[in-house]
């Protein structure tokens, strides 16, 4: 998590030294802070780590909205606004920004509050600072469940902006929202979502659910819709495995995989890792794929390949040039720790499968 803050007063900065030092103490991944000041008589003797913005405002907050996942204004609400105005543009891509008062009384998320993790950082610093966070999201504030919340603490991907503002605005007005999935689910279904009748019908049971006509559905595949308009939440739960020949191009793995994973009706978002035999961690072209894709590479070695149970698509040729007798299934099996649900394809000098990982859902 990238970081940045910005600070007009004395006491300003005081407060910032204070948030830095919190930011520190985060468990896991370190946070990467960077805290800046802008504004007249600012002791910088006494702050030497600050850096002081000689530019516009505005021209510092376009730079950070394209470096840093989170801003942290310590001023007045209305500096911050005038500062982000002109480079808001999507709540899936724009970074969280909270406002803090010199003081630190009030803790403001005025962007970016679900998916971006304003909220929650916001109840962060009201439980470290002694803050008070001031939230005006309708689902928190009358405590429903929050779609974008939900996807993004379980790795999933919101198909559509539109029908996830509609979920949200159905359940504030005390409307019910279909619910469906083929993935094993732990927990209640939050108040306000309901079962498809799809739902009793796979499982054999009596009992009919009331259709609705909008509902969310937990799936990387868009074969099926439950409802007349769904929204999908995309699980990233689909291994890659892939075997190639040298000297392949990312063009032509990408061709593969976009023509593949159209055959199964399979979002592309729902990719989560990308695997092969350690004789390929090198290739440029797979390599290249997944820094396009941002998508990690787990490599493997042959005695490992081999030695994965199951029936796979035997290749004497691969044996011969790998010691194993088949790279793309073996290692998306193995890495994916699922299943296999698309075996051997192959095209253009390489070869590709896909496992599902073995998940459920939870609430």
């Amino acid at each position: 998590m990238k970081v940045a803050g910005i600070c007009f007063t004395n006491a300003g900065m005081e407060l910032s030294e204070r948030i830095i030092e919190l930011f520190g103490t985060l468990p896991g991944e370190k946070a990467e802070v960077s805290w800046y000041c802008k504004g007249k008589k600012l002791d910088l003797a006494a702050h030497p780590a600050f850096l002081p913005v000689t530019e516009g405002l505005q021209s510092w907050a376009a730079k950070r909205f394209l470096d840093r996942d989170v801003l942290i204004f310590v001023g007045a609400a209305g500096i911050a606004v005038r500062a982000i105005a002109p480079y808001v543009k999507d709540k899936r891509m724009d970074p969280a920004v909270l406002v803090l008062d010199e003081r630190g009384q009030f803790c403001i998320p005025l962007l970016s509050g679900h998916i971006g993790g304003a909220n929650e950082a916001a109840l962060w610093m009201e439980r470290e600072l002694g803050c008070r966070a001031v939230l005006t999201t309708a689902t928190d504030v009358n405590q429903k469940f929050a779609v974008d919340v939900y996807a993004k603490k379980n790795n999933m991907i919101i198909s559509n902006m539109t029908y996830a503002k509609e979920v949200s605005a159905a359940l504030l007005a005390g409307d019910q929202v279909g619910f469906y999935t083929h993935f094993p689910v732990k927990g209640e279904l939050p108040e306000g979502l309901v079962w498809s009748s799809e739902f009793y019908r796979d499982q054999d049971q009596e009992r009919t659910a009331e259709e609705t006509s909008l509902g969310i559905y937990i799936s990387p595949s868009y074969q099926r819709a439950y409802f007349k308009h769904t929204l999908w939440l995309i699980p990233r739960c689909l291994t890659l495995g892939i075997g190639c020949r040298r000297g392949v191009s990312a063009r032509q793995i990408e061709k593969l995989v976009e023509d593949t994973l159209r055959s199964y009706s399979l979002y592309p978002e729902a990719l989560l890792q990308v695997a092969t035999i350690d004789l390929k961690k090198d290739e440029p072209g797979l390599l290249e794929f997944c820094r396009n894709r941002e998508l990690p590479l787990r490599t493997y070695s042959a005695e490992e390949l081999r030695a994965v149970p199951g029936t796979f698509t035997s290749s004497g040729f691969v044996s011969d040039v790998t010691g194993v007798d088949n790279v793309c299934e073996r290692s998306a099996v193995l890495c994916g720790k699922g299943a296999l649900i698309i075996k051997k394809v192959s095209g253009g000098g390489v070869t590709c499968a896909v496992a599902l990982e073995n998940r459920s859902v939870e609430f």
